[in-house]
């Protein structure tokens, strides 16, 4: 059985533009976990559009040492790099075009 055909166990969207980013748990043949990571972008091409994809496993053993490093990195670069950004803005940018987009759904 390939990666592709392994079941999702979780699966997690995130939209950042013209990124997308998946978070999917699988499981192994002896049944254990794995997290993948997956960025998707898309590129115009054409009349349509293409997708460019990079995935990254991460495996159980690794999930506190990943975390940690990922706080910590994030945590400087808010704290010591931009202690002037107001982050919280991307987060109200992100609901107002959520909103924007429910509203184009709307029917007459």
């Amino acid at each position: 059985m390939d990666e592709r055909e392994r079941e999702k166990i979780y699966s997690k969207r995130v939209r950042a533009g013209k990124r997308t980013y998946f978070f999917d748990v699988k499981s192994t043949r002896t049944n254990d976990y794995y997290l993948t990571i997956t960025e998707s972008r898309r590129h115009p091409q054409g009349e349509g559009f293409v997708y460019e994809k990079h995935k990254m496993f991460l495996y159980k053993e690794d999930f506190d040492k990943f975390i940690e490093a990922l706080q910590e990195t994030v945590g400087h670069v808010k704290t010591e790099l931009m202690p002037d950004v107001d982050f919280s803005q991307f987060a109200q940018r992100e609901r107002d075009e959520q909103d924007d987009f429910a509203s184009e759904l709307k029917w007459d």
